[in-house]
């Protein structure tokens, strides 16, 4: 074997320790070459031309001395001219030779001398290899006409008073005075300065033409009317300004060619300086100017960033933001990377905005533009996206890299994003407060199915107003409603409060019934001082403290609030102030709290919540006693908490023990194991045990599991609900998931039928297919057969979701035409389906359902105009549609971003509203109906004291529904059009009768034919047939009349009976069950509306909807929150106690 050491190389010399020690001292005996770089700078002339030309700061004090000598010559001139004595005579020889005093000569000289020996030097440096380049130069021509006559003077005296027009130095400071501009520019990095720079080489040309004709009349003047400096510059003036008295003027014939030469070169040079002058005016009109540092610094501002401004978005962001009386005094700057509207720039032309706003055409990417914008001494920054774009996605990725860039240049601004796809909300998480459309509007439109008008209450709470619309209205209803809607969330500390600051040790529900009945407040939740979270109703056993943070809907906030009767408010502290009792109040306290309601402290029988009413005694206790509802608890009784309401299942309690079996053993609760994008809120809900296979979700196709082909064949309990989207994007998931939270009954639960455009995917698939009852179809609501599969008959629901493909259009307003249109022939089709539609544009939603001839819905556009003019934000809302929350546009929640910058917790409030978001011991939005069984609660106080003291829920407001009042034109057309397929024998026999029926006939969906519009020529063309028909030939009577008959039913049939036989002949060619369709009437004779936190005198009504925030159920259970987090990775094989005990 090879030792393996023999093989090693010694080290040489130079790598030994002594070396290593003392330093490498053989470098001399290599090769190496040492090489030193940039050696063309270390030249003399180099270094000269660095500091002369190169260096920015050195450079610049070069051009100031240049400049400076410059004036100095020509101040050197005019005090020669101002010493010397106007001699007599007209001789020639004044013209060419001045008196010239010994000390002002070497003054002139040493001028002379270092202006030529840098023009020189300066020429050496800038030498190019074309010496007549620089030698013909004018700047250079005119330093050696004004400087070598007096360097050429010492060497020869006789030519020290040689008259050397000294004054055309003026153009060689001018210059000088450009060069140094730019230098100054380079040297502190200013942008954005030609305009700066052509108003000021404007100046100096103008200053120099007046200087250098003043100079010259002067001089020529010598042999002639010995004009001095200010008859010069009195002359000039004269002149330039075309006013021309006459009273100065030249005598010479050399005078007189000068002034026609300096007016020549006057009107060949000025209007070329103020062409380029207007030019980059108009260019910067276009770009907007700069936000200047001392602006930015001794005011507040805010800017907006979007890819492009249209008219509707900015007026939602100055409306909304200048809404706040504190924010009277910002200033709003729009960055803008394209060029100014023209519908914008007459807006930003109003003295209202003209004062208030600064459009600037840049880039959020440019820091140079970020600058101009003062972004890093913003009070905030609003990112909006571009929704109006077919690729969402990229609309969200220029948002993201705004973001980005703002963040980089100015880390301490507030950011305020606005992103449209769920997916990339994650890349953003940075920002201070974030918007995703797509996860407000699904959740919105998924509650809008459980919770009527939904969407309408999250746009009221969202906008300002002063609750002024429709107060000049004759109809009450639009007075109660647009008094309802002036209310908003505010919030104040509990200890600093007026409103609660009698209740602290008290519990919430406590709190917010008196603080309702007192003040008319509705107290909806709090935040702790210890936790960053909100808790919406957090139910009777949260105690109030000092330091909570009480959030409350109102008119206004309570420091612009006036409260009268003091006094007495003072007594009936003092008084209440006797008593400290943990959980019982007075007698005394009570019957002040209950008024005139009776007091019953027995009814402590356990009622399900989950129910849409609130029971009744039995009949016996009828006899014996008038209902009557509990006290609201100071503080909460554990025997009182009603924990089996809130917990407890309703159709589990009303099941047959072998259903209560498969029930549970159908489904689970838990968080969903699979979720569909980054940034999800995890929702605790209904579950399958395990994962439907993906062959199953498909409606429409059998598989190997089952052989159903349409909705009717599965036999659904409970009707469905619809969803029609172009796609399956991520934000869709937010639509199933608060259908089946986990405090939603099982029995109420619907099925859920998306109907899309385009095939779903995988990733998709695997996130909905752990929810009961959630199914797709290809299809398009385009299509009736689609409709017809997916179940439309008998389905409770339909929500149609603006198409993306659909949002942008040549014209901006036409984006919604096809779904508009879509949506009225589902409206003519299925006139009893609730249909709920979104919008690109607010203002589209005159259209929906819309009828030529309905006489309201005209009257309503007219006080939606009324409004306008006035100057309200919701103008829209009297809208029939819109009121009853038949339609959405998520552009009206633009303004929930716009109020976040005064109200920092809209967001989260919004979210937990929405089921967005889930904190544990936060309530969530629900709603109950009055039927005949509750209206002997009659107002709306004692609603808020009956649900505080049996199940802890807090109202906030009512969905009411009422029947539409009809003028009497109105009536006669529509009995009219309800009369069209009577017989003409009917129509005879019911002559008299028929101003009987005007008022109780039924508005039909669709307006009627054209005869039918006019009744007088179709009951003629009627009677005209009946007479045809009886004048028949006899021998054919039977046939004759057979024919006629047929006709005449065909031609009496109605729009409505054509499109209900149109839908039966289609579900019959499908081989579908017509049972489940029928002549459906709509609604037009009703109309609804919201009131949010209305009085508590509000009288309730039959069908009234009551808006609830009702308490987490599993905040009353005990180690809640491990049961929760176990629930999380056991929702396939969970523990039989957990699920007993959710």
């Amino acid at each position: 074997m090879v030792d393996l050491e023999s093989e090693v190389p010694p080290l040489p010399p130079r790598y030994r320790f002594r070396d290593l020690l003392l330093g490498d001292q053989g470098w001399q005996n290599d090769d190496r070459v040492q090489v030193e770089f940039y050696m063309n700078e270390n030249t003399f002339k180099e270094r000269l031309k660095l500091f002369f030309i190169k260096n920015q700061r050195s450079s610049l004090r070069i051009r100031l001395f240049n400049f400076s000598l410059k004036l100095l010559s020509c101040l050197l001139y005019i005090i020669r001219v101002l010493l010397e004595n106007p001699s007599q005579g007209n001789e020639w020889s004044h013209i060419f030779w001045v008196n010239r005093s010994l000390p002002l000569w070497g003054l002139q000289v040493s001028v002379a001398l270092i202006s030529l020996f840098e023009t020189i030097l300066l020429g050496y440096l800038s030498y190019k290899g074309n010496i007549w380049e620089q030698i013909l130069r004018i700047p250079f021509i005119l330093e050696i006409i004004n400087a070598v006559p007096f360097i050429i003077s010492i060497f020869w005296p006789s030519l020290r008073n040689l008259f050397v027009p000294v004054f055309l130095n003026c153009w060689l400071a001018k210059h000088a005075l450009e060069n140094m501009i730019n230098d100054l520019h380079r040297a502190i990095q200013r942008t954005q300065s030609a305009m700066f720079n052509q108003v000021l080489i404007l100046i100096s040309t103008l200053l120099c033409l007046i200087f250098t004709c003043i100079c010259g009349i002067q001089h020529l003047e010598r042999i002639g009317k010995k004009l001095n400096l200010f008859d010069s510059l009195y002359f000039c003036i004269v002149t330039f300004s075309t006013v021309g008295f006459g009273d100065v003027t030249p005598e010479t014939w050399s005078s007189k060619l000068f002034v026609v030469a300096m007016i020549c070169v006057a009107l060949v040079v000025l209007p070329i300086q103020f062409e380029q002058l207007a030019y980059l005016w108009m260019e910067r009109q276009k770009s907007g100017g700069n936000y200047s540092r001392h602006r930015a610094q001794t005011e507040k501002h805010v800017v907006l960033c979007v890819s492009s401004l249209k008219i509707d978005l900015l007026m939602d962001f100055l409306n909304e933001f200048y809404a706040h009386p504190r924010l009277q005094d910002y200033y709003v700057v729009i960055l803008c990377p394209t060029e100014m509207d023209v519908q914008v720039r007459r807006v930003l032309q109003i003295p209202m905005w003209s004062q208030r706003v600064i459009y600037l055409q840049g880039s959020a990417l440019k820091d140079q533009d970020l600058l101009r914008a003062k972004m890093d001494d913003a009070e905030a920054c609003f990112i909006l996206s571009s929704r109006c774009e077919v690729d969402r996605t990229s609309s969200d990725h220029q948002t993201i890299l705004r973001a980005w860039a703002v963040k980089d240049f100015a880390p301490n601004c507030p950011l305020y994003v606005q992103i449209l796809k769920p997916e990339n909300k994650f890349h953003i998480k940075f920002a201070d407060h974030v918007v995703c459309e797509e996860e407000f509007k699904y959740a919105m439109l998924a509650l809008n199915c459980i919770c009527p008008a939904t969407s309408t209450l999250i746009t009221l709470l969202v906008h300002t107003s002063r609750g002024q619309e429709g107060q000049q209205s004759p109809e009450q209803w639009q007075k109660m409603y647009g008094r309802c809607s002036g209310n908003e969330v505010y919030h104040i500390v509990l200890e600093e409060s007026t409103f609660f600051a009698e209740y602290e040790g008290k519990s919430f529900t406590y709190a917010s019934f008196h603080a309702h009945k007192k003040f008319g407040v509705c107290l909806i939740g709090v935040r702790r001082e210890d936790n960053k979270n909100i808790l919406l109703n957090p139910g009777p056993r949260c105690i109030m403290n000092a330091t909570d943070i009480c959030f409350y809907i109102n008119i206004t906030k309570e420091e612009n609030s006036a409260f009268k009767n003091q006094d007495q408010q003072k007594k009936s502290n003092v008084s209440r102030s006797f008593y400290h009792g943990p959980s019982r109040l007075p007698v005394h306290s009570i019957i002040a709290s209950m008024g005139t309601v009776a007091i019953d402290l027995q009814d402590t029988s356990c009622r399900s919540t989950s129910g849409p009413t609130l029971s009744l005694p039995t009949e016996g206790s009828k006899e014996i006693r008038r209902p009557s509802i509990a006290p609201v608890l100071e503080v909460a009784d554990t025997s009182s908490i009603q924990t089996c309401d809130l917990l407890s299942d309703q159709s589990e309690d009303e099941t047959t023990p072998d259903e209560e079996i498969s029930s549970n053993l159908e489904y689970a609760k838990g968080y969903p194991p699979y979720s569909p994008y980054i940034g999800s809120s995890p929702t605790f809900c209904h579950l399958l045990h395990e994962k439907v296979p993906f062959c199953c979700l498909r409606l429409d196709k059998s598989c190997q599991h089952n052989y159903y082909e349409d909705a009717k064949a599965y036999g659904f309990k409970n009707k469905l609900i619809i969803v029609a989207a172009e796609t399956a994007g991520n934000g869709l998931y937010n639509f199933i998931v608060p259908l089946r939270a986990y405090y939603r009954p099982k029995k109420e639960l619907n099925p859920i039928v998306l109907l899309l455009d385009n095939p779903p995917d995988m990733h998709f698939l695997d996130a909905i297919c752990w929810f009961p009852m959630v199914y797709y179809m290809v299809g398009s609501i385009d299509n009736l057969d689609d409709l017809l599969r997916c179940g439309v008959t008998f389905a409770a629901n339909m929500v149609v979701v603006d198409k993306e493909s659909t949002m942008s259009a040549e014209e901006d307003y036409m984006a919604d035409a096809k779904t508009i249109v879509n949506v009225q022939t589902l409206f003519r089709l299925f006139s009893s389906l609730s249909i709920i539609t979104e919008l690109t544009h607010p203002a589209n939603m005159r259209f929906m359902q819309f009828r030529a001839k309905d006489c309201y819905s005209l009257a309503l556009s007219k006080l939606e105009k009324k409004e306008r003019e006035k100057g309200s934000n919701l103008a829209f809302m009297f809208r029939l549609p819109f009121a009853a929350g038949r339609v959405f546009s998520i552009s009206m929640l633009d303004t929930l971003l716009y109020q976040s910058f005064v109200k920092d917790y809209m967001i989260s409030i919004t979210r937990l509203l929405l089921g967005l978001d889930t904190t544990p011991g936060s309530g969530f939005l629900c709603s109950m109906k009055i039927t005949e069984d509750d209206l002997w609660i009659r107002t709306y106080a004692r609603l808020y004291q009956k649900l505080c003291s049996s199940t802890g829920d807090v109202p906030i407001g009512i969905y009411r529904t009422e029947s539409q009042k009809l003028t009497t034109s109105e009536s006669r057309e529509i009995a009219s059009q309800s009369q069209i397929s009577i017989s003409v024998e009917e129509w005879e026999d019911t002559k008299d009768c028929k101003e009987q029926g005007h008022h109780r006939s039924n508005h039909r969906n669709s307006t009627s034919s054209d005869q039918s519009d006019h009744p007088l020529l179709r009951r003629k063309s009627m009677q005209w047939a009946r007479r045809l028909s009886r004048k028949g030939p006899k021998h054919s009577g039977k046939t004759a009349e057979k024919i006629t008959q047929q006709r005449l039913n065909l031609y009496r049939r109605s729009e409505r009976q054509e499109l209900a036989e149109l839908v039966n002949n289609r579900m019959k060619h499908l081989g579908l069950s017509t049972a489940g369709y029928d002549e459906m009437n709509d609604h037009q004779s009703t109309l609804s509306y919201i009131l949010i936190n209305p009085s508590p005198d509000t009288r309730l009504e039959l069908n009234d909807v009551v808006y609830l925030i009702r308490p987490d159920p599993l905040a009353y259970l005990p180690n809640s929150e491990p049961s929760r987090k176990n629930s999380i990775c056991n929702t396939t094989g969970q523990d039989s106690r957990e699920e007993t005990q959710l």
